[in-house]
C-alpha cells in the first residue's frame, strides 16, 4: 500500500520572497536631502559665510549618485528575476502611498494659498469686524488678490494666465496623451511606438521647464515679481518652483525608462517600472491643472 502525498492549496500558491542585501544608499540619501535643506536655508537667511549655493550643490551631487546607484541595483534584481508577483504588489503600494504623501504636500501649499486669499488678505483689509485693527496697522491697504501692493508698501505685477502659462498648460496635456499612447503600445508589444511616443513624452517635459524658466526670468526682470514680493510672490514660485521640480523628477524617471526599454528590459507582462513613472506624471499635470485655474486664473 502506498500512500501519496499531495501538497495543500496554501503551499501550492506559496512564492519566494525577495530580501536585498543591506544597502547604503538610503543613508546616503540622507545626506544629500541634509545638504540640500541646510544649503537653501542657509542662502535664504545668509548663514556659512556664503557657502550656501556650495552646499546646495553638493547635496544635489550626492542626491543624484544615490538615485543612479540605488536604481542600478534595482534593475540589476529586476532582471535577475529575483521579483516575486508579492515583490510587485509592494512596489505599487509603495509607489501608491509615495504618490499620496505627494498629494498632501501639494495640499499643504494650496491650503496656505486658500487662507492667505480668503482669510487673512480680508482680515488685514478690515473682514470679520476687524475695520478698527486695519485702520489702526495699515489704513491704507487696499485687500485683494492677486496681492499687488503690500501693506509695506511692496508693488508687484500679477503673472497673466494665457501666455507661458498657458502655452505650458497645453505641452503638459499634451504629454500625458503621449505617454497615455506609449502605455498602449507597451501592453500592445510595439517596441518602436513606445520609443517614439516615451520620447516624446519627456521632450515635452523638458520644453515645459525650459518655458517656465523663460517666465521666472520675465517676472523677475519686468514684473517685479519675486520671493521677496510679498506673499504673492511666496505663493506663487512655492507652488509653481516645487511643480517644476517634480516635472525635472518625473522627466529623469521617464528618461531612464526609455533608455530601459531601448535595451529591451521591458515587456507587456512585466512593466511596472514606466507603469510608475506613468502614475507620478499624470499626477504632476493634474497638480499644474489645479495650479493654472488657482493661481494664474482666479
Amino acid at each position: 500500500m502506498t500512500t501519496t502525498h499531495t501538497k495543500s492549496d496554501a503551499q501550492q500558491d506559496y512564492q519566494n520572497y525577495y530580501v536585498p542585501a543591506q544597502s547604503k544608499w538610503p543613508i546616503i540619501g540622507a545626506v544629500a536631502l541634509f545638504l540640500i535643506a541646510t544649503g537653501s536655508g542657509s542662502m535664504v537667511a545668509g548663514l556659512f559665510g556664503g557657502n550656501g549655493p556650495w552646499m546646495l550643490l553638493a547635496g544635489v551631487g550626492v542626491l543624484f549618485f544615490m538615485l543612479t546607484g540605488w536604481f542600478r541595483d534595482v534593475i540589476h534584481e529586476s532582471m535577475g528575476g529575483l521579483y516575486s508577483p508579492q515583490m510587485d504588489r509592494s512596489f505599487r503600494q509603495g509607489m501608491s502611498w509615495f504618490i499620496f504623501s505627494e498629494v498632501m504636500f501639494f495640499a499643504a501649499f494650496f491650503g496656505a494659498l486658500f487662507y492667505v486669499r480668503f482669510i487673512a488678505v480680508p482680515w488685514l483689509g478690515g473682514a470679520s469686524n476687524n475695520a478698527m485693527t486695519a485702520e489702526v496697522l495699515w489704513p491704507d491697504f487696499i485687500p485683494g488678490w492677486p496681492l499687488e501692493k503690500t501693506p509695506g508698501g511692496t508693488e508687484t505685477t500679477a503673472m497673466g494666465a494665457w501666455g507661458l502659462p498657458l502655452i505650458n498648460t497645453v505641452i503638459l496635456l499634451t504629454s500625458s496623451v503621449t505617454l497615455h499612447l506609449a502605455h498602449v503600445a507597451m501592453e500592445e508589444g510595439n517596441r518602436k511606438r513606445i520609443i517614439q511616443m516615451l520620447g516624446v513624452t519627456v521632450l515635452l517635459g523638458w520644453i515645459f521647464l525650459f518655458f517656465q524658466g523663460e517666465e521666472y526670468i520675465h517676472a523677475y526682470e519686468e514684473l517685479n515679481l519675486r520671493l521677496e514680493s510679498g506673499v504673492y510672490g511666496n505663493t506663487f514660485f512655492l507652488l509653481t518652483g516645487f511643480h517644476g521640480m517634480h516635472v525635472f523628477l518625473g522627466s529623469v524617471i521617464l528618461f531612464i525608462v526609455w533608455l530601459r526599454v531601448l535595451k529591451g528590459h521591458m515587456s507587456p507582462d512585466h512593466h511596472f517600472a514606466f507603469q510608475a513613472g506613468a502614475w507620478y506624471w499624470h499626477f504632476v499635470d493634474v497638480v499644474w491643472l489645479c495650479l493654472f485655474v488657482f493661481v494664474y486664473i482666479l
